[in-house]
């Protein structure tokens, strides 16, 4: 019989804190903060959810030989179960945001639903996989400046993309493990992220300036030292562990994008669900 604790680790639930902080970095970027900002985060989440349900149906003959672990191939989800899943959180991802957001965001909604099954079903294997989930979150950023001045989250949208294309990347060498100049790009790449977003913002002072820095600062640290080691250590567990490292640490990189939009002390509360999603991962992996 399916649980709530099998259903979880199907979703890799705790990984979903990495998400809300997408929807309020675009959403403080492009000046569109409001009440209806936390339920377009939700809907963002669940359309996470659908994803990670959607990934482990299309994997369930590959997690057979090499995660026989996982909830479908050990027998503790149903192959229809997580299918029903996945397309039962899509549906409620795209209606909430359509509801709460409007045309607007239904416009986004629906193409990152449509990017993360196609992320899924076809181009996970293929050499454009890092892109397409790349285009995921950069859309998701996007859905949460929807009601706003939408291109002026374009910068922050590009960012949280760029850091999503490393962490693909790595994790397409979990299992087999991969070679240091993998990690030696994907760190190039995390140096160039932290960067674009520590830029300080003019015409603000104290704090308020030093903030993205400095939460773009910890996000580099932590992220980045996972993958040094895969750089000294290639072997599929460092891998795991930098992917690890690269799904719990976004809330940092997201808080330093909201309070590079001017909403210091939501992006403190954003990147306090790092250290949060790094106890849950050890009880529900993120990867």
């Amino acid at each position: 019989m399916t649980t709530l604790a099998d259903l979880a680790e199907l979703v890799r639930a705790p990984a979903a804190l990495s998400v809300p902080g997408d929807v309020v970095a675009g959403a403080a970027a492009a000046g569109a903060l409001s009440p209806r900002t936390p339920a377009l985060a939700g809907a963002s989440v669940l359309l996470y959810w659908a994803g990670m349900a959607a990934n482990d149906w299309s994997d369930r003959r590959l997690d057979a030989v090499e995660r026989p672990e996982r909830p479908i191939p050990s027998g503790r989800v149903t192959p229809n179960a997580a299918l029903g899943l996945a397309a039962g959180l899509t549906a409620a991802g795209v209606g909430l945001a359509a509801a709460v957001g409007g045309r607007r965001a239904a416009a986004l909604a629906v193409p990152l639903a449509a990017s993360i099954w196609g992320y899924d079903l076809l181009a996970k294997n293929t050499a454009a996989g890092p892109a397409v989930m790349a285009a995921c979150r950069g859309l998701d950023v996007l859905l949460g400046a929807s009601g706003g001045r939408l291109a002026r989250a374009l910068p922050s949208a590009a960012t949280v993309a760029a850091h999503t294309w490393t962490v693909t990347a790595l994790s397409r060498r979990e299992v087999s493990g991969a070679d240091a100049a993998l990690p030696m790009r994907t760190l190039a790449g995390t140096a160039v992220v932290a960067a674009s977003a520590a830029v300080a913002v003019p015409r603000r002072a104290g704090i308020a300036a030093a903030l993205p820095a400095v939460l773009a600062g910890w996000y580099a640290a932590r992220y980045g030292a996972a993958q040094v080691q895969v750089v000294r250590d290639p072997s599929a567990g460092k891998v795991r562990a930098a992917v690890g490292a690269g799904i719990t640490g976004l809330p940092a990189l997201q808080g330093a994008l909201a309070a590079r939009g001017g909403a210091g002390l939501l992006g403190l509360a954003v990147a306090a669900a790092a250290p949060l999603g790094r106890r849950l991962a050890r009880k529900v992996s993120p990867t």
